[in-house]
């Protein structure tokens, strides 16, 4: 009888504690989509301005057309991403084209001036702080979620349930190259 007992509260704290890790499991992924949904908002805020940026300058940047175009439809692409894993790379195209983009800007000093166009700049740049904050966020969530997943025992339960592990927000091969090199100082 007492073996009996025993060998039910073993069960039932067997149970709890399976309960316990597949609850947390799953509050890990929530997180990480959470995350990435704080990175949807600040996308979205990109995406409606980047048209505005690019109206201010396609009167100084006529001969520039294939930097805005490579703007724009690396912008449709990004919008148009469905997955976490379709954005990730969208969005590393659409930041290499903006890097692009920035690059071009600095030849036109009668636009860098331009009150509007500075404005414009401003608030893409307070939007790109806020994507650099909540990509940290999003890659501590799955971080944090990669490591439970591949954790022993919770890697048994992350098994059974077919979770994987899940790609970080990175800058991307073409924006990671621009970083690696040395800044030019002109004077």
């Amino acid at each position: 009888m007492i073996g009996l007992l025993i060998g039910a509260g073993i069960i039932v704290i067997l149970v709890i504690w399976l309960i316990a890790i597949n609850n947390r499991l799953v509050a890990l992924k929530n997180n990480r989509e959470n995350a990435f949904s704080d990175i949807d908002v600040q996308l979205k805020q990109r995406y409606d301005l980047i048209p505005q940026l690019l109206g201010a300058v396609k009167g100084y940047m006529d001969h520039e057309k294939e930097v805005l175009t490579r703007v724009t439809e690396a912008r449709s692409r990004a919008m148009s991403a469905t997955t976490i894993s379709d954005k990730i790379a969208a969005e590393a195209s659409l930041g290499a084209a903006l890097n692009g983009f920035n690059m071009q800007i600095e030849a036109y000093p009668d636009l860098k001036a331009n009150t509007n166009f500075m404005h414009l700049q401003q608030e893409i740049g307070d939007i790109e702080n806020k994507l650099a904050a909540v990509r940290r966020f999003f890659n501590s969530a799955t971080k944090e979620y990669n490591n439970a997943i591949e954790q022993f025992p919770s890697n048994i339960i992350a098994g059974m349930k077919n979770y994987k592990t899940e790609p970080m927000f990175d800058l991307g091969v073409e924006q990671r190259q621009t970083f690696d090199k040395a800044p030019e100082v002109k004077f």
